[in-house]
C-alpha cells in the first residue's frame, strides 16, 4: 500500500507527489513495486535490501539520496515466536521522503491517518523524522520488552509444576525475541551514531532529540540484556526443576504399586493350589482382605513418616 502525505507529520494525505512531501510505502505489491521503480526513481538493489527480512541497519550517501535502514520490532500472532524484528527504510531524495517496510508496524502503521498526532505540531524537517522515527522504535521496544516480561512470568508459574518440555520451549521462544532485539537494537545505535558523526548532516540535526533516541535505544539495550541474563540462567534452573518433578512423580508411582503389592502378595500366598490353615473357613476371604489393607495402612503410615509421600 501507498500513501502520500503533504508533510511528515501524515496529517494531511495527497493523491500525487509533491515537493517535500512524505510517500509511506508498507507490503507493496509488484504494481506498486513498479511504481517505486518508474515513478520515484528509487534503484532496484536498495528495494531489495529494504524488503530483505535479514538485511542489517545502515547508513548510504549519495550525492542525490540518502538511504536509512532500522530494524523495529513487530508483534507477529499464530507463530512460534511472538515478537521479532524487520527492517524500515526511509530513502532521502531531493523532492520526496519515503518509507518502505514489508509489512504494517506500529512505527508507521498504514491504517491511522497520522503516528505522530499525539504530538499535535507539523514535521518538516527529515533529519527531525528520522530521529522521531528512532525514538519510536525505542519506545516500541520497551514496550515489547515489558510484555515479554509478562509472558515470561505467566510461562514460570506453569513451569514449576509441570515436568513436560512445553513450557522450556515457550522459555526458549521468548530467549530467541531478546536475541532479535537486542541485535537490532545494537545496529541501530550504530546508526544513530552514524547520523551524529555524520559531516553531510551534523549540522542540521536535533542534538536534543538525537540524544532523546540514544537513551531510549540505550534503556531499551539494557533491559533486553537484564531479561535475557535472567532468562539464561532460568533455563538452566526450570530444567532441572523439571527432571526433579519428574522424579518426585516416579518416586509417588513407586511407592504406590509397593502399597499396592502387598495386598497382591496376600491374594497370590493364599490363593495357591496348597494346603493351609484356612482353607475349610468362612472367614477366610474376609480376614485375607481386612489383614491385607491393615498391612497396606501400616505401609502407608511408614512412608509418611519418612516423608516419601
Amino acid at each position: 500500500m501507498i500513501k502520500i502525505f503533504k508533510t511528515f507529520g501524515g496529517y494531511v494525505e495527497i493523491n500525487s507527489p509533491q515537493h517535500d512531501c512524505w510517500i509511506n510505502v508498507t507490503n507493496p505489491s509488484t504494481d506498486e513495486l513498479k511504481r517505486l521503480y518508474d515513478e520515484f526513481h528509487l534503484p532496484n538493489d536498495l528495494i531489495n535490501d529494504i524488503l530483505d527480512q535479514d538485511e542489517r541497519p545502515r547508513i548510504e550517501f549519495d550525492d542525490k539520496w540518502t538511504l536509512i535502514i532500522l530494524r523495529i520490532p513487530v508483534e507477529v500472532k499464530n507463530n512460534g515466536v511472538p515478537f521479532y524484528t524487520i527492517p524500515l527504510g526511509i530513502f532521502i531524495a531531493e523532492n520526496f521522503t519515503l518509507t518502505l517496510c514489508l509489512q504494517d508496524n506500529e512505527i508507521l502503521p498504514i491504517g491511522q491517518p497520522s503516528p505522530f498526532r499525539d504530538q499535535y505540531q507539523e514535521i518538516t524537517d527529515s533529519l527531525n523524522f528520522i530521529l522521531r522515527l528512532f525514538l519510536r522504535s525505542g519506545n516500541l521496544y520497551l514496550k515489547y520488552l515489558k510484555q515479554i516480561n509478562q509472558m515470561t512470568s505467566l510461562i514460570e508459574q506453569d513451569i514449576e509444576k509441570s515436568i513436560k518440555n512445553k513450557e522450556l520451549n515457550k522459555l526458549l521462544k521468548m530467549e530467541k525475541c531478546l536475541v532479535y532485539f537486542i541485535t537490532s537494537i545494537k545496529a541501530n545505535e550504530i546508526v544513530l551514531a552514524k547520523l551524529r558523526n555524520s559531516r553531510k548532516i551534523t549540522n542540521l540535526i536535533n542534538e536534543e532529540l538525537l540524544e532523546d533516541a540514544f537513551i531510549e535505544n540505550k534503556q531499551a539495550l539494557e533491559m533486553a540484556q537484564i531479561y535475557s541474563d535472567i532468562q539464561s540462567g532460568m533455563m538452566d534452573a526450570f530444567a532441572s526443576v523439571i527432571s526433579n518433578n519428574l522424579n518426585i512423580v516416579m518416586k509417588q508411582l513407586t511407592l504406590i504399586s509397593i502399597v499396592l503389592m502387598i495386598p497382591t502378595l496376600a491374594a497370590s500366598i493364599f490363593g495357591m493350589n496348597v494346603p493351609n490353615f484356612m482353607e475349610n473357613s468362612a472367614w477366610a476371604m474376609p480376614s485375607i482382605i481386612f489383614g491385607s489393607l491393615i498391612l497396606s495402612f501400616f505401609g502407608v503410615v511408614l512412608f509418611r513418616k519418612r516423608q516419601w509421600f
